[in-house]
């Protein structure tokens, strides 16, 4: 059985980060949060590489990676900065 399952930890993310520096907003989704957030702060990311002040600013849980992917490219695909400041207000 999953260990995941037996400790209630969602499988998969959506996240949104930002810059202040850049003001600007990154969409993605993983499966290790925190792995992913090393690496965006840690040049190991394209798009993310150019700031170090990144901070996650939204996240939802899902119990697959399908629905992750799902949902980032729902999100991505409003490309309206206000549509990801309504859903960081949200949470």
């Amino acid at each position: 059985m999953c260990s995941h399952l037996l400790h209630n930890v969602p499988d998969f993310y959506v996240y949104i980060l930002y810059s202040k520096s850049l003001d600007k907003y990154y969409v993605g989704q993983t499966q290790d949060l925190t792995k992913r957030m090393e690496d965006h702060l840690n040049s190991r990311s394209p798009y993310t590489k150019s700031s170090k002040d990144w901070k996650l600013v939204y996240q939802e849980e899902f119990s697959s990676r399908k629905k992750s992917l799902s949902r980032e490219r729902e999100i991505k695909s409003n490309e309206s900065r206000k549509y990801m400041e309504y859903l960081i207000g949200k949470g």
